[in-house]
């Protein structure tokens, strides 16, 4: 049922819905979760969490209220547990939200996340379908997540690619969302399990435009690139590829960086499409707030056959 109160629901893939409240505030809604991708349990709550309020970042908002989602097995120890919620909660409060309970039930398979709610200006909602052409494409942190991860669990990766993985996935996207305040952004999604190009080809699809990707200048995650030349790929890659690979258009770039840019990401960056004259500001600005990295990676095109151009 329509609802002109709605401003932001599921009809373009976006990252939440939003809901307008009055003339100056909306209610953003999201949640997620997902299986452990690292043993440390701490860490695993830190990761979920981070990617749970990652979607209200990415609506320009801010989260203020989040409730715990737990699937864990009645026979594990409860102190696992303890951990996993203890990570989150951290997240929680670095987010300045607060935490306010949540639903745990018996599962199989330990699972954990966020149910988050955060506010926004109704006129200051940046949704993933307002793209423009001229506009420059700024990524925030580095890609490759399902790949290193992949090799991770088969011992195949250095200690110090494991802690460089896993602080870019526990680390919170407020610090590059902080740095949009007056800068005028057209477009913004963060990358998560569809892949970089799949959340590119969402941006450029709901916004009528096509997405050029600079694959030289996408920042990729140590040890991603060799282990995708060994074959090291997740189910997910192959998922995302078989379905998208149809907008897309490469232009001589190696099998392995498609890959990469195919590659489902656990607690990815945000991608933000704004106007060129801004962009280098707004990346030197993203750095100075906290952002891991702020790299220019393409540029918006008009419309042409293929929603992606991978140069």
């Amino acid at each position: 049922m329509f609802d002109e109160r709605l401003l932001v629901g599921f009809d373009k893939s976006d990252d939440a819905a939003v809901y307008k409240l009055d003339d100056n505030k909306a209610l953003i809604q999201t949640l997620d979760f997902f299986t452990p991708m690292v043993d440390d349990p701490y860490l695993f709550g830190q990761i979920a969490a981070s990617n749970s309020l990652s979607d209200v970042y990415a609506m320009g908002g801010k989260p203020i209220v989040a409730m715990n989602i737990v699937c864990f097995p009645s026979c594990y120890d409860m102190s696992i547990l303890g951990e996993i919620l203890k990570g989150g909660a951290d997240k929680v409060i670095e987010a300045g939200a607060i935490l306010v309970g949540g639903h745990t039930v018996d599962d199989k398979e330990p699972k954990y996340g966020l149910s988050v709610a955060g506010l926004v200006h109704p006129d200051r909602v940046l949704a993933n379908s307002g793209a423009k052409p001229g506009d420059a494409l700024i990524l925030t942190k580095p890609i490759g997540t399902g790949i290193v991860s992949t090799g991770m669990k088969a011992d195949m990766v250095q200690k110090s690619t494991v802690d460089e993985v896993v602080k870019i996935m526990a680390h919170l996207n407020k610090y590059a969302a902080e740095a949009l305040d007056g800068f005028e952004v057209n477009s913004v999604t963060d990358i998560t399990g569809f892949g970089f190009l799949g959340h590119a080809a969402e941006m450029a699809k709901g916004s009528g435009v096509t997405l050029e990707i600079f694959s030289g200048d996408v920042p990729v995650m140590s040890e991603a690139e060799e282990l995708a030349k060994m074959g090291i790929i997740p189910a997910g890659m192959y998922r995302n590829k078989k379905f998208i690979q149809g907008d897309v258009l490469c232009k001589g770039v190696s099998e392995p960086i498609m890959d990469i840019l195919y590659d489902p990401q656990t607690s990815g960056g945000l991608l933000v499409s704004v106007p060129q004259e801004h962009a280098r500001a707004l990346a030197d600005k993203m750095i100075s707030c906290g952002s891991l990295a702020a790299k220019i990676v393409g540029r918006v095109l008009s419309k042409e056959e293929k929603s992606i151009i991978v140069i």
